[in-house]
């Protein structure tokens, strides 16, 4: 199932591609039912869809779904970071530090999908910190979609947002400006939002 969801976020299976069950399992080399147990779990994350006469096929992404989902990401993974910000200590400072140059790292090398996970690890760190597992455990179903958003947008500058935004976030942290860096890191989602609004996607058409 790993293998298929990255190949779906990673944007190597396009939206709309139609999903065969027979041809996934003899190219990943597995038998049917994993790849029927995968895709009846990837149905439920909002990566496949299942029509009526049992067609799958990757979901489309719109502008309009991304900006839903970009709300929703924004509600869970703030109100996550406003929690675990205050419980923020030095070796959760170096770990997002670390996060911060494999994000840049990636970008560089052009790399989206090690850019993405080094993106969704900086957050989490601090998300973590609040210790609420529940409400990770939902942000990190979010992240799944969300993160074909950026596959489809990585030719854009909307990388810069985010790369910006969480520099920027880092350093009101380690300056001990807790409330400074809630309203940075919030900012990055408005930021990105506006980006992704103004972006055109095949599914528009």
């Amino acid at each position: 199932m790993r293998q298929l969801r990255e190949e779906i976020i990673s944007g190597l299976l396009k939206p709309g591609a139609l999903i065969k069950d027979a041809e996934i399992a003899a190219r990943l080399g597995v038998s049917i039912t994993p790849v029927r147990e995968a895709i009846t779990q990837l149905a439920a994350e909002g990566l496949i869809d299942i029509s009526p006469n049992r067609t799958r096929q990757v979901t489309q992404v719109t502008q309009k779904s991304a900006l839903e989902l970009i709300d929703v990401m924004m509600v869970l993974a703030c109100a996550g970071f406003e929690w675990g910000v205050d419980n923020i200590t030095d070796e959760h400072l170096a770990a997002l530090r670390v996060k911060l140059d494999e994000f840049a790292e990636g970008l560089r090398q052009g790399n989206a999908t090690v850019a993405a996970a080094a993106g969704a690890d900086f957050s989490t760190v601090v998300i973590l910190a609040s210790g609420n597992r529940e409400l990770q455990t939902h942000v990190d179903l979010v992240v799944t979609r969300t993160l074909r958003v950026l596959a489809l947008t990585a030719e854009s500058d909307v990388w810069n947002v985010w790369l910006e935004g969480y520099q920027q976030t880092l350093e009101l942290l380690e300056r001990g400006d807790r409330s400074g860096a809630v309203e940075r890191y919030r900012q990055i989602y408005r930021d990105y939002r506006r980006r992704v609004e103004a972006l055109l996607f095949d599914g528009d058409r």
